[in-house]
């Protein structure tokens, strides 16, 4: 069964890894334009491309600005497909296209559909205090993630698991699950589910206002997005230090049983970290990143700066 794989972040890269360990037939790879990263503006490939060249033959790799234009098709054509398998890769794919292979085009998608279709599904179910995440593995329709679905698998994620690790975990569970139907298709005995569309929820691509602390949330509300956005944008609100205003960066939290104050008011400040009243509960910081500065624990900040001259900013 000859594949061609089509994925761009490291997500995808980990998953093509994983069939090609497992010596599945991928004839071609097709991922984003490298783009330039950094003050150089150097050209960066993405990871799928890194782990298409980096084989001992390296396979085919093709990066279209659009990869429905017209003039790619017969570029595709020429692998003679039998199967798509899209991960992560960017792009809504046209018609002509999915109508190619001949086994059709399926999808690993980070959700578990008909929740969370979209760019940004692991992030928005953690924004959201999901406690059971997964993948759903899905025919393509021209409909953004509207397709049947082949398989599903999900993990239970606690409160403080933070993206990163959730995303990891998703990986493996969903290349699993990958194998498992590519091995069900080639033998003919793949099943498929309409999903619900009355169920329907969205994951839009994360913005950076997406991020912006808002004390008046409540505490719970503002550790999920803390553990959703970590390590980028990451959570940021405004802080006045020594009558200068900047940009602070949350990266860890933790929840509170106790204490209660103003929205914004610090509660505890030293050796027990940062903590901040929300609208509901309080917050403790323990890893943060002030402007111009490397990240490092609350209180290893708040060592260097006299309480007197450490505020919160309500309001961006």
């Amino acid at each position: 069964m000859k594949v061609v794989f089509f994925g761009t972040p490291q997500f995808a890269a980990n998953v093509l890894s994983d069939l090609l360990n497992s010596h599945i037939d991928v004839v071609a790879v097709i991922t984003k334009p490298d783009r330039a990263q950094g003050r150089s503006k150097q050209l960066v490939p993405t990871p799928v491309k890194q782990v298409a060249l980096m084989q001992a033959t390296p396979i085919p790799c093709f990066q279209p600005e659009l990869v429905s234009a017209p003039e790619f098709a017969d570029t595709l054509a020429a692998f003679k497909p039998d199967l798509f398998v899209v991960v992560a890769y960017g792009e809504i794919i046209k018609q002509h296209l999915l109508d190619m292979p001949k086994m059709g085009c399926i999808n690993l998608h980070a959700s578990l559909l008909p929740k969370y279709r979209g760019a940004a599904p692991i992030q928005r179910a953690i924004m959201n205090g999901e406690s059971e995440i997964g993948v759903t593995i899905m025919h393509m329709v021209k409909k953004m993630d509207a397709g049947d679905m082949i398989k599903k698998a999900s993990i239970v994620v606690d409160e403080n698991q933070s993206f990163p690790e959730i995303e990891q975990a998703l990986c493996r569970i969903g290349s699993h699950a990958l194998l498992e139907v590519l091995r069900e298709i080639e033998a003919g005995a793949s099943m498929r589910q309409p999903q619900n569309h009355d169920e329907v929820t969205y994951a839009p691509k994360i913005e950076l206002e997406d991020c912006y602390i808002d004390w008046n949330r409540s505490a719970s509300d503002l550790h999920h997005l803390v553990r959703a956005v970590t390590p980028e944008p990451g959570a940021w609100c405004y802080v006045e230090v020594k009558q200068q205003k900047k940009r602070l960066r949350i990266l860890k939290s933790q929840m509170m049983t106790s204490g209660s104050g103003q929205p914004g008011e610090i509660l505890g400040y030293g050796k027990e970290g940062l903590i901040v009243a929300c609208g509901e509960g309080s917050l403790r910081i323990v890893t943060l990143q002030l402007e111009g500065k490397n990240a490092m624990s609350a209180e290893d900040l708040m060592r260097g700066i006299p309480r007197q001259m450490f505020s919160f900013v309500m309001g961006a």
